[in-house]
Order: C-alpha cells, then structure tokens, then sequence
C-alpha cells in the first residue's frame, strides 16, 4: 500500500544512516557518491614522454545529495501539484545558496539556508573542502535512464571543476552577451519562440516550456525563464511558483502522452556556484528534459550507427512533438476515473 503525501516514513540507509520522519522534502547526502570531499592531488610524471603530452587529468572534489521528492514511494513530479513540487524547488535554493560563494555577485542573494551541507555518520568532513565551482542539479526517472532507486528523488552533486556541458553553453553564453552588447541569449531565444508559438508546450508570466529548435531526443523539452534570471536565488516565491507550475506542465504531459511513467534524464543549468563576473552575469537560468521514448511506452530512441559515428537526427521535428505535448495536458491519466 502506498504512504499518501505528506505522512510521515522512515529508512535505513547503506552507510548506517536512518533518515528521520519526513513530510515533504528531504535532503542527504548521497550514500554512493560519485566524488569524494577529500581527493589526493594528481601528481603526473614530468617527463616529456607521450603519456604527459596526451593523456590529461586533474583532481575534483565534491558532494553529492540525495533530494527525495516526497514521503510516498510513489509520488512523482508528475503527480504532485505547483504546490507540492514549491517544495522541492526552495530545498533546490536552499542547497544552491549554502554552497554558494561569498564573493559572488549573487550572494546578496544568498538566504540563510536550513540545509546544512552535512557529512554522513561520522559528521562533518575532517578536512575542510574549498569552494566548489559548480552545482548540477538533476533528476533520473526510471529503470531506463538508469535510476536504481524506485522512490521518486533527484541528485544534487557540487564539484571543484566545471563540468563539459554547462562549461560549453557558458562559452556561448558569455560570447553571446560579448557580440550583442550585454543581451542575454537565451532570453532573446525565449522572445523569438514565444511570437513562432509552434515550438511552445506552456507558458506562464514567468516561465516557457518548449521542444527546443535543435532537440535530438524525440519529445526534448526546455524550461527557461522568459527575463534573465542567473540563477535560482534571483527567483522570488511568485516566480518559484510559476516555476512549479511549468515543471507540474511537462511531467504531466510527458505521463499522459503514452499513459506511462514516461522516463527522463532532467537538469538544471544555471550560473556557477564560483566565477567571473562575467560568467555569472552571462548565465541564463533554464532546464533540459532528455526522454528517451520515441512511439509508444516501450518504443525508445537509440543514439546509435550514424548518430553515433556523425551526427543526431531528428525521428519526429521539434515542432511535431511541441504539438503533440501541447495535446497532453489536462488531468493526469493514471487519476481519471474509469
């Protein structure tokens, strides 16, 4: 039987850690993280032989969270409401700020934070780690993207370094802002797909929810913010709220499109937690939704052959799949009467 929304549970977890009783969101850090607090310096030999000259590799810390939606183990995002998911969003922000740098043109932002960015059992890390540079916030839903976990949670991992994908958008960000006298790229892209209309799935005042122009993945989608917002800690509640709702819109559309617990990969990119005044001004708070289904709950899209070895191709366009989602909204399918 499922524990219904907002009534209390209890784990044990793999390090010896048991979560408390919990009514909403809950945050920990991750059992099996992928990076470590502590890391020994990589050291490489200096001779000048063809291993120093080709193969390069550095040393990153960090710390990884475990953020769990919601006490029920079969509550999504899908099936909460704007309400519920407001939740999720400010433990979002809360642990955005605690690890967020003194010296960044966002920390007058920075709320005081309830998250306590907390070791395991043992308490606090006995070396104190540096500031990290960035946080990937994200969201593996089911066994097809990977997820072990049946309860319903997202990942949180900060590192030293900044990682491949956010680094590349930043340089076209920063370029961007550079050739067009301080404009904000994704917000002059939100102002053009909002008169074409025929990318849109949803919008609010604050937020658009599209299939992307350049979508690989058949039902791809973008959340962005329509102003230019960095960064979570530049939302106030209404916009967090509106935010909710636009998340609430995808995953709901995404279940109801082939009344399936429809599988994603979800994250967050958003300016670094450390940076230039330059990069943190560049960055444009937005979303991505990689979904791996293609014609039906148990048809998926495959990146292989040609996509692999030269480049993606589309199966279905962006804006047959924006008109498609558009379609999909209303009550969640698994909650309508027979």
């Amino acid at each position: 039987m499922s524990v219904p929304f907002g009534q209390f549970t209890t784990v044990d977890r793999a390090q010896g850690d048991s979560n408390p009783k919990y009514e909403s969101t809950f945050v920990f850090v991750n059992d099996y993280s992928a990076v470590k607090e502590e890391q020994e310096d990589y050291n490489p030999d200096p001779s000048e032989d063809l291993s120093n000259l080709l193969l390069k590799a550095e040393a990153v810390t960090g710390k990884c969270y475990v953020l769990t939606f919601a006490p029920s183990h079969n509550v999504t995002l899908a099936d909460m409401s704007p309400d519920e998911i407001l939740l999720v969003i400010q433990s979002w922000t809360q642990l955005y700020s605690s690890h967020l740098s003194p010296w960044s043109p966002l920390a007058a932002k920075r709320a005081p934070s309830t998250i306590p960015p907390q070791s395991h059992i043992g308490g606090e890390s006995s070396k104190k780690p540096g500031q990290y540079r960035y946080m990937q916030i994200f969201e593996n839903k089911g066994a097809a993207m990977g997820c072990s976990n049946p309860h319903p949670h997202g990942q949180v991992w900060t590192t030293s370094s900044l990682p491949e994908e956010p680094a590349q958008e930043l340089d076209q960000l920063q370029k961007y802002r550079r050739d067009h006298t301080g404009a904000s790229l994704l917000q002059d892209y939100a102002t053009l797909e909002i008169e074409r209309k025929e990318r849109v799935i949803f919008e609010n005042e604050a937020f658009l929810a599209l299939c992307p122009w350049w979508a690989t993945w058949p039902f791809e989608t973008m959340i962005v913010s329509k102003e230019h917002k960095r960064a979570l800690v530049d939302f106030d509640e209404g916009e967090k709220r509106q935010l909710a709702e636009a998340i609430a819109e995808v995953t709901r559309r995404y279940d109801n499109l082939f009344e399936t617990q429809f599988p994603y990969s979800m994250g967050i990119h958003q300016a670094p937690l450390e940076g230039t005044t330059d990069e943190i001004e560049a960055s444009h708070f937005h979303m991505h939704f990689y979904p791996p289904l293609l014609r039906s709950a148990t048809v998926r899209k495959f990146l292989v052959g040609y996509e692999m070895m030269a480049e993606p191709q589309r199966d279905i366009t962006p804006e047959q799949a924006a008109a498609r989602l558009r379609g999909c909204g209303g009550e969640l399918y698994r909650n309508r009467s027979s």
